[in-house]
C-alpha cells in the first residue's frame, strides 16, 4: 500500500522524500514498481475511475456512501470502506451540506418596540433615521454576529459591531458608535458654524 501511495502521488512529491515521511525504502519502491501489477491494484484503478466519475456527475457532492450505492446499481462489485479509502487516499471529497442555524427566537416575552416607519425607509434629513439589521457569518472558528445601523438618508454605516455571542451587548455597543459619532459631526458643526 505504501509503494503505490508513492507511485500514484511521485508527480507532485519526490519519490526520496516521499520514501522518507512514509518509512518506506527506495530500492524496495523501485523493486516493487518492477513487478507486474497484481489485480487488487488494477481493480483500484478501474474503480478509482469510477469513483472519478461518479462524483463529477454528482456535481462533486457524493460521499462515499452514495458513490458505493452508485458503483454498485451499475454493476461494479465494491464495498463503502475500500471506496472510502480510496476517495481518502486521492482526495476526493464530497461537498458538506450546510447547516441551517436558527438565528431569530421570535417566542420570548421581551418587550416589542413599536413599529415607528411603517415599511416607510426614506428620511428627508441626515440623522432623523436609523435601521439597523443583525446577521451571521460563518467561520472556522465558529459563528460571528454583525450588527449595522444605517442613517436612512445617506445610506451610510453609522455604527456596527460584531460578536461571537449573540447578546445585547453587542448591539448596544453598535448604538453607542453611532451616537459618538453622530455627537462628534454635531460638535464640530457646531465648531465650524461658530469659529469664535
Amino acid at each position: 500500500m505504501k509503494y503505490w501511495f508513492i507511485d500514484q502521488h511521485r508527480s507532485w512529491h519526490g519519490v526520496q522524500r516521499m520514501c522518507r515521511v512514509i518509512g518506506a525504502s527506495r530500492s524496495g519502491y523501485y523493486a516493487w514498481r518492477g513487478q507486474p501489477q497484481s489485480k487488487r491494484q488494477k481493480d483500484n484503478e478501474k474503480i478509482l475511475m469510477e469513483i472519478k466519475e461518479s462524483h463529477k456527475n454528482s456535481r462533486r457532492a457524493y460521499g462515499s456512501p452514495r458513490i458505493t450505492k452508485d458503483l454498485q446499481a451499475r454493476g461494479t462489485k465494491c464495498g463503502e470502506n475500500r471506496i472510502a479509502r480510496l476517495m481518502k487516499i486521492h482526495g476526493i471529497v464530497g461537498k458538506a451540506k450546510k447547516k441551517f442555524k436558527a438565528t431569530t427566537n421570535s417566542k420570548h416575552n421581551l418587550p416589542v418596540a413599536e413599529n415607528l416607519l411603517n415599511q416607510n425607509f426614506v428620511a428627508d434629513k441626515p440623522n432623523t433615521v436609523w435601521a439597523s439589521d443583525i446577521t451571521y457569518i460563518p467561520t472556522l472558528e465558529g459563528w460571528l454576529y454583525l450588527i449595522v445601523i444605517l442613517d436612512l438618508y445617506s445610506r451610510q454605516v453609522v455604527g456596527w459591531a460584531m460578536s461571537d455571542r449573540l447578546t445585547a451587548d453587542f448591539v448596544v455597543k453598535a448604538l453607542y458608535q453611532a451616537i459618538g459619532r453622530y455627537l462628534l459631526v454635531e460638535i464640530l458643526t457646531f465648531f465650524e458654524q461658530n469659529p469664535d
